[in-house]
């Protein structure tokens, strides 16, 4: 349990969000580290912006750590007959891809022998995949057109500009969306812009949310985006801005209508737990 509290204090950034995750009071996580750091005569965690971060000793560990815990996982599944195995295929846009290395990486401890082939693209492209059994599982902003899957999580949108620029004082209001068509982003933007009868202009067009962000960072345009997707140099901007107010997305979970695997189910159960619990 002790190197249980110690990966999923640097997993998670910090203790509560580990107690959290284990179901554990905080106390007993500190504890859990101070007794391992007291037996190695090592410190292993500092205190980083707020974040707990391995020390060159806790580095060391941690590698060890992660071994010794899939070789745990392994033994006990072998031993009760549950070892899973195969492929899972699941598809993601990249704006959410900050949910999965927690997920993915407690889903790849519990069972190693499963191969993950994970896709990025773009949400109306993922649902037709899944619909066509090419991918087993996709997690998408949930689409007027398609509404479909499993809502995991709600999140605000947000107008999202550059630290140290004033673009959003521009007028008409320079604008990096993404394609026409593809994006409910894009969408509610527009929409909510034509009704406060704001003038707007696209300024930059870009498929992915690095290619918006650039736009943003540089100052060429003002984007709407999710607090989980804000990247650095960047600000909220809101009502006190002028700014119209936004109404919020749905995360949704979709599963193919073929027979799903064991591993399929345990996947979409550890992608449910950690983004409806997610913190950005």
């Amino acid at each position: 349990m002790l190197l249980t509290s110690f990966v999923a204090v640097v997993d998670k950034g910090g203790f509560t969000a580990a107690a959290n995750h284990l179901h554990l009071a905080q106390s007993t996580v500190s504890a859990h580290i101070k007794r391992l750091e007291n037996v190695l005569e090592r410190s292993l965690l500092q205190r980083k912006q707020q974040l707990a971060v391995p020390t060159a000793a806790g580095e060391r560990l941690l590698s060890h750590a992660r071994q010794m815990l899939r070789q745990n996982a392994q033994a006990w599944q072998d031993v009760r007959d549950q070892r899973l195995a195969g492929v899972v295929r699941l598809g993601i846009p990249e704006d959410y891809l900050s949910y999965l290395p927690g997920a993915l990486s407690d889903f790849a401890a519990r069972f190693p022998d499963v191969e993950l082939v994970v896709h990025c693209g773009l949400s109306v492209d993922l649902i037709q995949q899944v619909k066509t059994g090419a991918l087993d599982l996709a997690i998408t902003t949930r689409q007027p057109h398609s509404p479909g899957g499993k809502v995991l999580r709600r999140e605000p949108m947000v107008w999202v500009g550059a630290a140290g620029y004033d673009t959003y004082r521009r007028s008409p209001l320079p604008l990096a969306v993404s394609k026409q068509g593809v994006c409910i982003f894009r969408e509610h933007t527009l929409a909510s812009l034509d009704a406060a009868a704001i003038d707007w202009r696209i300024a930059y067009t870009s498929a992915s949310l690095s290619g918006l962000s650039a736009a943003v960072r540089a100052g060429l345009a003002i984007t709407v985006l999710t607090p989980s997707m804000l990247g650095p140099d960047m600000r909220v901007l809101g009502t006190d801005d002028g700014l119209p107010a936004l109404p919020s997305i749905e995360i949704a979970l979709h599963r193919s209508s073929k027979a799903a695997t064991e591993a399929t189910e345990q996947l979409a159960l550890q992608l449910h737990a950690h983004i409806e619990g997610y913190s950005p």
